[in-house]
């Protein structure tokens, strides 16, 4: 671990493979915590774009089945409204 001969994703030893200074450690330091906020906020956002697809399905299906009630509802009203006399 930590030479070039290291499998893919294993850690690295910055210092065995550049001569860096300590400020561009630092600075890569801080780009790579930036990378991995960047990454953790995309995985949250994915599952929250997953979440609300499934509630926007949900409501979707509710307003179909309201609209069904209320059409099945204003068709008796209809019905209803035919067997009225019409000298009322």
């Amino acid at each position: 671990m930590g030479d070039l001969h290291s499998p893919p994703g294993a850690a690295i030893d910055r210092l065995q493979i550049a001569p860096y200074s300590r400020a561009m450690h630092a600075e890569l330091d801080t780009l790579e915590a930036k990378i991995r906020q960047v990454a953790e906020l995309c995985h949250q956002l994915r599952h929250e774009n997953i979440a609300l697809r499934q509630q926007l399905l949900s409501t979707q299906q509710d307003n179909k089945q309201l609209t069904t009630r209320l059409d099945a509802a204003r068709a008796r009203l209809q019905a209803l409204l035919e067997t009225l006399p019409e000298d009322l």
